[in-house]
Formats: C-alpha cells, structure tokens, sequence
C-alpha cells in the first residue's frame, strides 16, 4: 500500500528489511547496541561485522533514541539503530512515540533522503503489533506533515499479518 503525505509517500510493504534499497534501514536495537538475535542478527549477519564495531564505538543509547552507523553489505547505505520498549518497562508507548520520531529525525538530520523502519518492539520485545502500528503510523504521518527532507518512509514489515495491521490501521488513519 502506498500513499501520498504532502510530498513524501509512505508505504508499506511485506518483505525482509535487510534487503530493502532504502539509503536508511532502521533495525529495532537495544539499549547497549548488541546485535544479537531477531532483525539486529540478520542486520549483523547480512551487513558483516563493521556494523557491529561501530555500534560499539557509539556504545548504545536510550530506550526511545537512534544512533546512526553505516551498513556494511547491506543495499542500504545506513542502519539507524532505534531502541524501542520492552512491554512491561512503563511508558511503553511515548518510548516507542520516540524511537520512531527520533529515527526520523536523524534522518532527515543526515540528509537521508528514504527510510525503511519495522515494527520496532513488536518481537522478543513483546509489544503488541495493533499498539505498534497505531503508535508509529500516528507518529510518521504527522512528523511528515510538517518540514521534512524526507522523500520516502516505508514499513518493511515481516510477515503478512504485520503487514495487514499495518495495512488496516494506515486505511483509518488517512481517513480521518
């Protein structure tokens, strides 16, 4: 699904974000920038080791921030590592609120022309997928509303039902 927010499109498609030709991906990090298992393993098994020591440069971040690294092997040009929450923490959804924002922020802050984000928290995180799509769908519309470089936001979402909540949630928001 794709549509037009002023001059930017959104859209979503179902996929491995790994692959995605975005000059972005963003991979749903932890706080300490370990690129352990879920999409962080596959970013640091397809992208090869330099993601990794970079992150480890950076050395991590807060839960609702992004820090930005190149992407080794991968087709994009850069990973914006976003930590999002894990259920239970509290103040789940303002942190989310805030990975999100803060990926797009940086990017348009680096002149990153398009993104590709996941459903960030939505795995071993266990934040519920409906929360997530409503959270960071809200979110980018309205970031993408006001001044942005920005041409370009996608949701690389795995699965098809990830990408059909996305899908059902984006057809209300437009609507409103």
């Amino acid at each position: 699904m794709r549509v037009n927010i002023d001059d930017c499109v959104l859209e979503l498609v179902e996929g491995d974000i790994t692959e995605m030709p975005t000059e972005a991906v963003v991979n749903a990090a932890n706080a300490r920038l370990i690129l352990g298992g879920g999409l962080a393993g596959a970013i640091r098994s397809k992208g090869g080791p330099q993601i990794q020591q970079e992150c480890n440069k950076i050395g991590g971040t807060f839960v609702g921030g992004a820090v930005k690294t190149t992407a080794g092997n991968l087709k994009a040009k850069y990973v914006i590592h976003a930590v999002g929450p894990q259920m239970g923490e509290g103040d789940e959804d303002e942190k989310l609120k805030n990975a999100t924002l803060n990926s797009l922020k940086l990017a348009d802050k680096e002149g990153i022309k398009s993104i590709s984000l996941p459903a960030i928290s939505t795995g071993v995180f266990g934040f519920p997928i409906q929360r997530c799509s409503e959270i960071m769908l809200r979110t980018t519309i309205d970031y993408l509303k006001v001044q942005t470089g920005l041409d370009k936001v996608v949701f690389c979402l795995f699965g098809r039902e990830s990408y059909e909540v996305f899908e059902n949630q984006l057809k209300q928001e437009i609507s409103k």
